[in-house]
């Protein structure tokens, strides 16, 4: 288990450059936040590919920058249109099998988005998003999202119990805490099918911050995290506006490792 960042947290910095400027921050562990139609072609992903071999980073996982158009591409009452948006998520998996990464994260339905597909409906176009993305031998991960139909416990833990062999989810901890949601409660809901971590802080005056910048209580997660075996990495994911010196980034990994220490063990050794 290992603490690494996303490089959505350098936005709108170019993608490349962002993984320049956290490699030199001492980060070897990313997630990748596409940002462009562009960054999907193949010359791309070689070039970075190459710049991730030159500095022995890896990726774990990809975000699509189409998060926020899932409701109409995949979950609208349109069959033809979720059938196209399969087809075009697959550039997503076979970006995330060039770049060595293992999974890619999905935002899902917002409801606020007029569609009436059932939660049943929704699983099964999940199930058949989740057989295409193995086939590059990458894992499909829902995240909980505020504002979307995954915000609630009740329906994750649904979807774990009827699509058990396909269901895998990521937990953002901000947005639970925006739902006034325990991350925890998330977490539980989600059991042995979590695979992957997105990790912030917050306060009273600031819903989304680097970690050890807040009051948020981290011994109850990893209490819950260790109860669970969970072995995936913590990827520390905030905005570029909630942090003004890039040695805030240092800080805040060093923080989360300090933290982990009484639970896991093999994590990197401090710069």
């Amino acid at each position: 288990m290992r603490t690494g960042i996303s490089t959505g947290c350098l936005y709108p910095m170019l993608t490349e450059q962002s993984i320049d400027t956290l490699v030199a921050l001492g980060f070897d562990v990313f997630e990748i936040f596409f940002n462009s139609f562009s960054e999907l072609e193949t010359d791309y992903l070689d070039k970075l590919r190459f710049c991730l071999e030159r500095h022995h980073a890896r990726v774990v996982s990809l975000h699509p920058f189409t998060s926020s158009f899932e409701s109409f591409l995949l979950f609208s009452n349109y069959e033809r249109r979720f059938l196209d948006g399969v087809a075009f998520y697959e550039m997503y998996f076979r970006a995330a099998q060039h770049l060595g990464a293992s999974m890619v994260i999905l935002h899902g339905l917002n409801t606020e988005y007029r569609s009436t597909i059932s939660d049943q409906e929704y699983f099964r176009r999940f199930a058949c998003l989740q057989e295409r993305a193995q086939h590059y031998n990458v894992t499909l991960l829902q995240e909980n999202v505020a504002k979307f139909r995954s915000k609630s416990s009740e329906f994750l833990q649904r979807m774990a119990e009827e699509i058990p062999e396909s269901a895998a989810f990521v937990c953002d901890i901000k947005q639970a805490l925006r739902c006034e949601t325990d991350p925890v409660e998330i977490v539980r809901s989600m059991g042995s099918r979590l695979r992957h971590l997105h990790i912030s802080d917050d306060s009273a005056d600031h819903r989304c911050i680097l970690p050890g910048q807040g009051c948020y209580d981290y011994r109850r997660l990893f209490d819950c995290l260790h109860e669970l075996g969970y072995n995936g990495d913590l990827i520390i994911e905030v905005y570029r506006f909630s942090f003004r010196e890039l040695s805030e980034l240092v800080q805040s990994r060093r923080f989360l490792e300090e933290q982990l220490s009484p639970y896991f063990s093999g994590r990197r050794s401090q710069p």
